[in-house]
């Protein structure tokens, strides 16, 4: 079983299509999604995120993010800590390379994310480009949204259909990352057909 875990942005743009989607094998290499409790809190805190997901708060998903959360032990909860306090050192020491390129710098909870990652062998699965900075100088394994959803679709998790829906529902909510709009007509040509 190969864990992958979501940041919140990325559960938020599957999760309302793509039904169940943790703890759901799939793939050759048994791909499982999960989430952190860390997503329902920066949901929770955040009026604006509420606003636009109120699908959130439906019970049967309340239901299944409880279900999937991953438990740490007291052991993995003092090694996240100490990971999340590296990165983050990191991140504060080299605030300059995190703000360039459309870039924002890493926060404690996205340094957490990928802490998990680190102490759990997880993929973490986010668009945050000051993330990807950050995985790539402690070489954590990580892809973007669209990445994941390509997996899905190759595994038949998701077909054709999904994929343009979930492309037309973050285009209509101008939540099309430009990672997500290069892979439109590359990594899903057979979808959307070449750029014209």
């Amino acid at each position: 079983m190969t864990l992958v875990l979501l940041d919140t942005n990325t559960y938020l743009r599957l999760a309302k299509r793509i039904r169940p989607l943790l703890g759901v094998k799939f793939g050759q290499k048994d791909y499982v999604l999960t989430v952190l409790k860390d997503v329902e809190d920066e949901v929770r805190r955040s009026p604006k995120l509420r606003f636009n997901h109120p699908w959130f708060e439906e019970p049967a998903l309340g239901a299944e993010r409880v279900a999937r959360q991953v438990r740490l032990s007291d052991d993995e909860k003092r090694q996240l800590d100490s990971a999340r306090s590296v990165l983050r050192a990191h991140v504060l020491a080299e605030v300059e390379v995190y703000t360039t390129g459309g870039r924002q710098p890493p926060s404690d909870t996205d340094c957490r994310v990928l802490a998990f990652g680190q102490i759990r062998d997880a993929i973490v699965v986010t668009d945050d480009l000051g993330m990807h900075r950050l995985a790539g100088d402690f070489e954590l394994p990580i892809w973007h949204g669209w990445e994941l959803l390509a997996k899905m679709r190759s595994a038949k998790k998701v077909d054709n259909d999904m994929i343009r829906e979930i492309y037309d529902a973050l285009e209509r909510n101008g939540d099309l990352t430009a990672t997500w709009r290069e892979a439109k007509h590359t990594e899903f040509v057979k979808v959307f057909g070449p750029k014209r």
